[in-house]
């Protein structure tokens, strides 16, 4: 195995290096922007969470340190449920009978621009931050950065 990998090494050309270094660096991209949106959103701002089935919203709570402890079902379609739980600041997809897990395992959701999704069911928990006003803050959703 060490000959392989000195063999590989032997094969590389300067311009590689500076390649894999490149796609390196641009993979930290996105947590970058993610941290510059999180830091752009008032203190003042209200953190909603929204549950929606098929687009429809169909729950919609305000996750703050006064927000009561809750758990619900709903039932996105015959045969099919999902346990929401809400625990203050977050809010989670905590049980449901979707055939991958992916909601579930996804835990608990606090941050906007966080969702979880149960594709199965159509079911999407959403956070996002809206001024206390009402309005939502728009982050960026479309980052384009020219390679």
């Amino acid at each position: 195995m060490l000959d392989k990998l000195k063999h590989h090494l032997r094969n590389m050309k300067p311009l590689d290096v500076v390649i894999i270094v490149v796609l390196l660096l641009g993979s930290f991209i996105p947590h970058v922007v993610y941290g510059m949106q999180l830091s752009q959103v008032d203190e003042n701002a209200q953190i909603i969470a929204t549950v929606k089935i098929s687009g429809e919203e169909v729950y919609r709570v305000e996750l703050s340190e006064d927000t009561p402890y809750e758990k619900f079902t709903l039932e996105p379609d015959e045969g099919q449920y999902n346990i929401i739980e809400v625990d203050g600041t977050r809010i989670r997809n905590k049980e449901d009978n979707s055939p991958d897990q992916l909601g579930v395992r996804r835990g608990w959701i606090s941050q906007p621009g966080e969702t979880a999704v149960v594709l199965p069911h159509q079911l999407i928990i959403e956070i996002h931050a809206e001024s206390p006003d009402g309005e939502e803050i728009h982050q960026e959703e479309d980052v384009i950065i020219p390679m």
